[in-house]
């Protein structure tokens, strides 16, 4: 007797009789050992990036906690002289530390007030038709692709008292009254850093709100217009609301940037004249490695790690919450 023979129609009429066909091997697969799979590979390609995040980030904070607890100058081994919070307890009323928060403070509102909106009009007039947009565009974004050492060189030449620029430049036009020393006087080297740090940085928050001025629909502007709405009644009713996605991560990386701000300050200033343009990363150096107060320093690290850490988990719970759940929204929707 011949066996018999599996037909197209066989699959079929074992659906109609209740039956299922074979499974494929795929599917044949255990659930847990798949979701087992999944996690697997994932950690392994994680991993990389999970070590590096530990060695570089998790592991500097985690000494700099550690040696915050000490009176230690970074020699003769580990430190040994446990104070506690001692040095915390001197940081909080040391004059230098609330100077250093006032600086940072005046500096934030400046950036907020003045370097933000400037960088908006930039990006709005470059979003214009005009000749030459292109060459505009890469002139305004040049300097930040200098680095911080080499803007701190070349200002601290235009500012220089005798043979600056900047001086010279006031002196042939008649305005010698207005010449200055703008880095050694306490009462021009912030408002002089700032202008240093404008010059630096607009360019990237003008690159930033040009882009996000792009994705704005040129129809909406368009059908405002027909409507009658005057150019402010567009920028204030469309085009700013639709800006507020890159507004709020531009107001963040500022108020960031400017709590770490190091390098331009150490080159040009080192903090003087008599403190009065340091900040809370230049004295962080100062006592550490100038005054070899290694625990003092950590402590003041950790201040900073710790004012960056609040800041940054307040302004994205409550300030920047649409924008995150419209991240995470669009991502689960994706998978």
């Amino acid at each position: 007797m011949t066996s018999p023979v599996l037909t197209t129609d066989e699959p079929h009429a074992a659906n109609r009789r209740g039956g299922k066909p074979p499974r494929s091997p795929a599917h044949a697969m255990p659930t847990d050992r798949r979701r087992r799979d999944k996690r697997l590979t994932v950690a392994f390609f994680l991993s990389p990036a999970l070590l590096l995040y530990g060695l570089l980030v998790l592991t500097p904070v985690a000494l700099a906690m550690w040696f915050s607890l000490y009176s230690w100058n970074g020699m003769g081994g580990l430190p040994s002289d446990f104070v506690g919070l001692d040095n915390f307890r001197r940081m909080l009323s040391d004059p230098i530390f609330l100077g250093d928060l006032r600086r940072g403070g005046i500096l934030i509102l400046l950036s907020l007030l003045v370097q933000l909106p400037l960088a908006m009009a930039l990006a709005l007039l470059l979003n214009q038709r005009m000749r030459g947009r292109a060459i505009y565009r890469l002139l305004f974004f040049a300097p930040y692709v200098l680095s911080e050492v080499i803007t701190a060189v070349l200002f601290t030449s235009i500012l220089a008292p005798d043979s600056g620029l900047l001086n010279h430049v006031l002196g042939s036009i008649g305005l010698e009254s207005l010449q200055r020393a703008w880095l050694a006087d306490p009462d021009t080297v912030l408002m002089a850093l700032f202008a240093v740090i404008t010059w630096k940085f607009f360019g990237f928050y003008t690159i930033l709100y040009l882009a996000g001025r792009q994705s704005i629909p040129h129809e909406l502007n368009e059908a405002a217009s027909l409507d009658g709405a005057s150019p402010w009644q567009q920028f204030r009713h469309i085009t700013l609301p639709l800006l507020g996605p890159t507004i709020r991560i531009s107001v963040f990386l500022s108020v960031i940037g400017t709590i770490q701000l190091f390098d331009l300050v150490w080159v040009m200033t080192r903090g003087g004249p008599v403190r009065s343009s340091e900040t809370l990363a230049v004295t962080m150096f100062d006592f550490g490695f100038q005054r070899y107060q290694f625990g003092y320093a950590s402590a003041f690290s950790v201040a900073m790690f710790v004012i960056s850490m609040v800041f940054a988990l307040l302004y994205v719970r409550f300030v920047m919450r649409r924008d995150t759940q419209g991240a995470m929204t669009t991502m689960g929707g994706a998978k």
